[in-house]
């Protein structure tokens, strides 16, 4: 059963905006970047083997978990400073989930499978040309 990863999108306010960075980061790879879709985080999870197993990073934006990205691997590093570092590995593509709140925490968090949200497959059209002020609305109201 696969491991998953909750993370705060830091400086995000949309689903929309995550996808913009995305479409940069891959555009910029196109003159010399790294091309794999990349985050860095501070910590190599001691439950690396699980978490690629299948696992997916889930991003909280603005306080909600919205969306996930299929974990393809972890590399740690050590960057400029010397500090270690942890290379997240993620499929480029975003799966939009069952919105549900969440509260502020630093770092990353474990996900067990078994409390994932669900995916929103066919509905996920449907909800994602929802403006995201209505969408969240619709969370805090129980009706989405």
């Amino acid at each position: 059963m696969p491991l998953h990863m909750i993370k705060l999108c830091v400086g995000v306010d949309t689903i929309g905006e995550l996808e913009d960075w995305i479409v940069e980061k891959r555009r910029r790879a196109g003159r010399g970047a790294d091309p794999r879709h990349t985050h860095v985080t501070r910590m190599m999870p001691k439950r690396a083997e699980a978490l690629l197993e299948g696992g997916s990073l889930y991003w909280v934006i603005k306080g909600q978990l919205s969306c996930r990205q299929r974990l393809l691997g972890l590399e740690s590093f050590t960057d400029g400073q010397g500090i270690g570092r942890c290379r997240l590995l993620l499929e480029p593509e975003l799966v939009l989930v069952s919105p549900r709140p969440c509260r502020p925490f630093q770092g990353w968090r474990y996900l067990e499978d078994e409390d994932a949200p669900a995916d929103l497959g066919s509905e996920a059209e449907a909800v994602g040309a929802l403006p995201e002020e209505m969408r969240r609305e619709l969370v805090a109201l129980g009706l989405l």
